[in-house]
């Protein structure tokens, strides 16, 4: 891959733990204190970071429909990502198989990006992420994707 990716700080940072002395950039972000319940990394790796059962701090201010605070009801699966580069096979296989562990114990799950749900704030999962693959893989109805994704 051409792109230097987490290289394990990715972890660092969604269990806050991220050393800011350890790079420039780690400055601007040491202080957000942020988690989500997973991670899948560029290789597929999932981790589970939090419990399905617990609020994991995700979201931030946001809205699905009409509730606010995702992070009340929602669980978090972040992608590793650079908001440019295409995700990787193993992530959308990880992803599709991690979907179909979660909807045996939440059977009525939709689905939306961070960028659907905080417009205003974020943009991930970004133009790269496939939605329609994701549907096939997964098995997704249309109604289970946010508003406005066609399975094109």
């Amino acid at each position: 891959m051409g792109r230097a990716f987490g290289r394990g700080h990715i972890i660092d940072f969604f269990q806050n733990k991220l050393d800011p002395r350890a790079h420039p950039y780690f400055e601007q972000i040491a202080h957000q204190k942020v988690s989500s319940h997973f991670l899948i990394d560029r290789d597929g790796q999932l981790v589970q970071l939090v419990s399905v059962h617990k609020r994991a701090w995700h979201a931030g201010v946001s809205q699905f429909f009409e509730r606010e605070r995702c992070n009340d009801f929602s669980i978090g699966i972040e992608l590793e990502g650079d908001g440019e580069s295409a995700f990787t096979n193993e992530q959308y296989t990880a992803l599709s198989q991690l979907i179909a562990l979660l909807e045996k114990n939440f059977p009525a799950m939709r689905f939306a990006g961070h960028s659907d749900i905080a417009p205003d704030r974020k943009t991930d999962p970004g133009k790269s992420f496939d939605w329609a693959r994701i549907q096939r893989l997964a098995n997704l109805s249309q109604e289970q994707l946010p508003f406005g994704v066609d399975s094109r």
